[in-house]
């Protein structure tokens, strides 16, 4: 069975997208820093028969990194590693003039540097699959400015560029940078929680995932929105 590395898998577009892989038969390696939440997560996941290995931890910590691809390698490898987890640098969002510089820190931290990181442990794995692929999940404040999103955008933007470049250095693997667009998560409410407006589940944009998944199509950087027209 293929085998996936989540982070950030405990609850919003990390565990739907979990479970939808366990759905099809992946054997999963999750990750979040919430040990319970995340428990919770894998015994409903296990419930797919497949293979569930939950490792609560940080990503930011190097030996928690060298955990996950180690509990893959004994899954029988990586065939996908998504980097999902994400810090947004300031709760809630804030101007840059009041962006506290160790939250933007932390933003960069988790989001790129954790996100290579992890990258870097897992590639002797990916490049010996069949089918390595490596999917960053991105926002679209990576490419557009929006008032108070700077710090988490712009660790999001160096997050594709990254994606880019290992995408031209790594070409037998498909490396793809995804804008899921606006959901309902935890961390949309974080970073504005003054905003009601009704959003889309983050279930409701897994199938532009399975999709990159399914096609294959050239690394690069995709919009969940135009990969679900495209179907």
């Amino acid at each position: 069975m293929p085998v996936a590395i989540i982070t950030g898998a405990s609850k919003g577009l990390g565990r739907a997208l979990a479970e939808a892989l366990a759905a099809r038969g992946w054997d999963l390696v999750l990750d979040a820093r919430t040990a319970g939440v995340l428990k919770e997560t894998a015994a409903v996941l296990g419930g797919h028969g497949t293979r569930v290995t939950a490792l609560p931890g940080d990503v930011t910590d190097p030996a928690h990194r060298s955990e996950l691809v180690a509990a893959a390698w004994k899954l029988g490898g990586v065939d996908l590693l998504v980097n999902n987890a994400s810090a947004l640098g300031s709760e809630p969002l804030a101007r840059l003039e009041g962006l506290p510089l160790d939250g933007l820190r932390r933003a960069l931290e988790v989001n790129v540097v954790a996100a290579l990181g992890l990258v870097q442990e897992a590639l002797p794995l990916l490049r010996a699959s069949e089918a390595g692929s490596v999917i960053t999940v991105s926002s679209d404040a990576a490419a557009e400015a929006y008032e108070t999103w700077g710090g988490y955008g712009a660790s999001k933007a160096a997050l594709d560029h990254l994606a880019a470049v290992l995408g031209e250095e790594e070409p037998r693997l498909r490396v793809w940078a995804v804008d899921p667009g606006d959901m309902a998560t935890d961390l949309y409410a974080t970073a504005v929680p003054d905003d009601g407006d009704p959003r889309p589940e983050p279930a409701s944009v897994v199938p532009a995932f399975l999709r990159l998944l399914d096609e294959r199509p050239a690394s690069g950087r995709y919009g969940a929105p135009s990969l679900l027209e495209g179907r």
